[in-house]
């Protein structure tokens, strides 16, 4: 550009860099990342599946609400997947049926 070029350096831009170096070199972080990103990105793609991408309702309460019901439901289902059973009046994880 004729003018120059303008760079914008943010408040946070220490601790940012920071983390991007300790995220880099840091093997006990590097291990805590590999071993939960892959559960965190599939309930993440759970709760986006079968057209939930956008936003039905109108306000924050409502978006709130929804997104609250879609994950009770998803963890019902991973419950019962596990072998949910309810006898005499007790909830009870046992062995898989699938």
């Amino acid at each position: 550009a004729k003018a120059g070029r303008l760079l914008t350096i943010r408040p946070h831009h220490g601790l940012m860099a920071a983390a991007r170096h300790q995220a880099a070199t840091d093997a006990p972080w590097q291990a805590d990342y590999r071993r939960w990103r892959a559960p965190v990105e599939r309930a993440v793609a759970w709760v986006v599946a079968r057209g939930n991408r956008r936003l039905r309702y109108l306000g924050a309460i409502k978006n709130d609400a929804w997104l609250h019901t879609r994950a009770a439901a998803l963890n019902l289902r991973t419950l019962i997947s596990l072998g949910l059973t309810r006898t005499n009046g007790t909830w009870a994880i046992g062995p898989s049926s699938a």
